[in-house]
């Protein structure tokens, strides 16, 4: 049987640790939930592995360096309400709830988003709600957020996305720039969103996050 705890310990160490995440709340949840708990049966060897992790659908799990720089950067606190775009099977949703009072994931596939939602619950994580719709268009009846984060690259943000972030709240993302993509954190003021580079990091574009094409006679 594997050491899936060993595993977890490892990874914060080799991982999270060396690139500067520091906040001891997500060392603390990224040591404690078990993320082979929310990869398909057939991935769980390759948990704890860093690199993006491809599921079913088309949606992408975050390798733990990038997740973790994420949630570090974006600083939610224990009063935020987070949004969760393209949440996968819950990992990033359950260590969201950690630090927050409490996260909507989203999946624009039904299936996925009830097996995501049964796991939350299968491992106690009953502050997190995952809801299935286009990611395009977030969770705006539980809005707006303190927080918006998005688990795949984006060309761009649809405005629907950044009218759910409250102003003053912060809105994370991979914007897909050629070959590589780059981790920009955006606060948003005076309902303008205001983006500043965080650090370099790559994932495959979200279908729903693609930019528009438009055609001229």
């Amino acid at each position: 049987m594997a050491d899936y705890a060993t595993r977890r310990t490892m990874m914060v160490d080799t991982q999270v640790r060396p690139s500067d995440v520091t906040k001891f709340p997500i060392i603390d949840a990224m040591l404690d939930i078990p993320r082979e708990a929310y990869v398909p049966d057939a991935l769980r060897e390759a948990a704890y592995v860093g690199e993006n992790l491809t599921l079913p659908g088309g949606r992408t799990m975050l390798d733990p360096r990038t997740l973790a720089k994420m949630l570090d950067a974006l600083n939610i606190q224990p009063d935020h309400v987070v949004l969760d775009l393209g949440c996968g099977l819950g990992y990033s949703t359950a260590l969201a709830a950690r630090l927050a009072d409490f996260v909507v994931g989203v999946e624009d596939d039904e299936a996925r988003a009830d097996e995501a939602q049964t796991t939350l619950s299968a491992n106690n994580v009953d502050n997190a709600a995952v809801v299935s719709g286009p990611l395009s268009e977030g969770a705006a009846k539980s809005g707006p957020y303190d927080t918006i984060m998005i688990q795949g690259a984006v060309e761009e943000v649809p405005a629907a996305i950044i009218d759910q972030l409250r102003d003053g709240g912060h809105i994370g993302a991979i914007f897909a720039e050629g070959a590589l993509g780059v981790v920009r954190i955006g606060h948003k003021s005076d309902g303008r969103i205001n983006w500043r580079f965080c650090f370099n990091a790559g994932a495959p574009v979200l279908a729903d996050f693609r930019k528009s094409t438009s055609f001229a006679l």
